[in-house]
């Protein structure tokens, strides 16, 4: 599966304990990222500050589901029972 460009739920929904270039303590869940713009795409995508949790996310349907919204909802279900 291809990433949908805009959705930016994998950098709003979970929490991200490694340092983030402007959130040197992560970011808890439910947490825009510093890092996603206007449009929900990642400042630092192919940036090697790019933290590296965020380079291992891979988008797979189970996970991203097939909306925006469906991303969210199960990013968030799944970072609640973490």
């Amino acid at each position: 599966m291809e990433c949908r460009l805009g959705c930016g739920a994998c950098c709003i929904a979970p929490s991200i304990t490694s340092p983030i270039p402007g959130m040197p303590n992560g970011k808890p869940a439910g947490v825009r990222c510093i890092q996603l713009d206007d449009n929900n795409l990642c400042k630092l995508f192919g940036d090697s500050t790019r933290p590296k949790v965020c380079l291992q996310f891979k988008p797979d349907h189970a996970v991203c589901g097939d909306t925006n919204e469906q991303a969210l909802k199960i990013i968030t279900d799944l970072e609640s029972r973490t």
